[in-house]
């Protein structure tokens, strides 16, 4: 009993600013380093500035969900989870829990390829991230973070919040340097982008993956909402950390334009942001921007350790997933929880061994795998806007209907942009994690399906066993 009064005494601290920092350390990760290179594959400056239009505007409409759905229904925690739960259903809710742990894990596989293609560049041993001496560098960064991260929740989260501004610093400074150096003619050359070579909207489309990526992360004071100080701060710190990301990564990507040649940006290794300062300013650009890299994949790989975990222990908490992930220690931290995401992370560095790209697979898996979470998230804000949602704090308003119809529209046609490849991809995934489901089931003496559940089970089956069979003959390859 003492132990649970100290655990409860350890939960619900954490302020604005720590919640904030959670959202900005959550999204500014390895993606913004590869921004550069992965757009100029795309566009050009005009599909660019279209693409963070959209992206900027469908992800507002995401945090503003996210927001209301704080304050309306404020009795849910681990929100991407719960909204989908509360929604859709048990099952519905999760696929949406296990979906977003797992988009978590892959993402941090991301962190660790990035960081050995860095160092790769002084020591080609490690390549660029896909080799086997740097498979075994990375499994051994991957366990001792688990050492780190069993410490106790708030200790780490304390520690996301120096390292967030530490790693927000060197890419204000790399946007900086590169707005002076910057050739105006480079930049009007890179305007119109491939124009001749497809349309722009194919342009877009190309780019939306990358962003979904390194928007991942404007959900995260949501998912930590039950460490919050005060209700409200959820939202605060949801809408704040998502604006001042969006200009960190809309500046990123067009400066780096007016560097260099499309051609040029597209053809660098990543992390690309490095190969366009070298080019500006020298060998010590690339060293600078390395070093910041470094500081900033591990802040991020901290906080979605943090995350991930959490959203395993809340549906156990709540009876959606085995009984053995709800266990927690005296430090709040959910070790079981923490040890099969640690697990995952594993088993998914050895998938991207064998991957023709790495860390761009291992990128869009991980966007594609949290389009499900966020859609059903979007639409029990739409249910709860047209008054369908059940009881909830004041009256649905015109404003909240407009804001959950643009989610719901922007998480659709991301699915759409992701292509068929990655939504098979994500049914092999999710088809035979219905065994926690079942086990959970089972747990309860209850039936393991209802109808309409088992109609979902047949369709996600029938989606991963595509999925296999596309992989084995080649159809799509990772």
């Amino acid at each position: 009993m003492q132990a649970d009064d100290r655990t409860q005494k350890r939960t619900a601290k954490l302020s604005v600013g720590t919640l904030t920092a959670m959202v900005v350390g959550s999204m500014v990760g390895a993606g913004v380093f590869s921004l550069p290179s992965r757009f100029a594959g795309e566009t050009g400056v005009l599909g660019a500035l279209i693409s963070w239009l959209v992206a900027g505007t469908g992800m507002l409409m995401l945090a503003f969900v996210f927001q209301r759905l704080a304050m309306r229904k404020p009795d849910l925690d681990s929100g991407v989870y719960a909204y989908a739960k509360a929604g859709f259903g048990e099952y519905l809710g999760f696929f949406s829990a296990f979906g977003y742990w797992a988009s978590a894990c892959v993402g941090n596989v991301t962190y660790w390829i990035l960081i050995m293609s860095t160092v790769g560049a002084v020591l080609p041993v490690l390549g660029e991230g896909d080799t086997l001496v740097s498979f075994a560098a990375s499994t051994a960064c991957v366990w001792l973070f688990y050492l780190l991260v069993r410490r106790g929740v708030k200790e780490a989260a304390t520690i996301n919040r120096i390292v967030t501004v530490a790693k927000v610093l060197p890419i204000i400074a790399f946007v900086l340097i590169a707005i002076f150096l910057l050739d105006v003619q480079v930049l009007m050359d890179n305007f119109e982008g491939y124009g001749s070579t497809g349309p722009l909207f194919e342009q877009v489309r190309g780019t939306m993956l990358a962003t979904v990526f390194v928007f991942l992360g404007v959900e995260g004071a949501s998912v930590y909402s039950r460490h919050a100080r005060r209700r409200e701060d959820v939202g605060r710190a949801t809408v704040l950390g998502f604006l001042m990301v969006l200009a960190i990564f809309a500046s990123v990507t067009i400066v780096s334009y007016g560097i260099l040649p499309m051609e040029e940006l597209a053809e660098l290794r990543q992390p690309s942001m490095a190969g366009v300062l070298e080019a500006a300013v020298g060998g010590w650009g690339a060293a600078f921007v390395s070093v910041g890299l470094i500081v900033s994949v591990l802040g991020a790989y901290l906080a979605w350790t943090l995350m991930s975990s959490e959203v395993l222990y809340v549906a156990a908490k709540d009876g959606d997933m085995p009984r053995f992930l709800a266990r927690s220690d005296a430090n709040d931290v959910p070790r079981s929880a923490l040890l099969l995401t640690t697990i995952l992370i594993q088993v998914m560095l050895l998938v991207t061994l064998v991957s023709d790209d790495a860390f761009t697979f291992a990128l869009d898996l991980t966007s594609a795998l949290s389009l499900i979470p966020f859609l059903l998230a979007a639409g029990y804000a739409l249910k709860l806007a047209a008054g369908r949602g059940g009881p909830a704090h004041g009256s649905p308003t015109v404003r909240d209907l407009v804001i959950a119809v643009a989610a719901v529209l922007y998480t659709a046609f991301l699915l759409f942009a992701a292509g068929l490849t990655f939504v098979l991809l994500s049914f092999v995934i999710y088809a035979p994690a219905t065994i926690l489901f079942a086990m959970t089931r089972r747990e309860q003496g209850r039936r393991v399906f209802s109808r309409g559940e088992l109609v979902i089970f047949v369709v996600s089956v029938i989606g991963g066993l595509a999925g296999v069979v596309a992989l084995a003959t080649g159809a799509i390859s990772i």
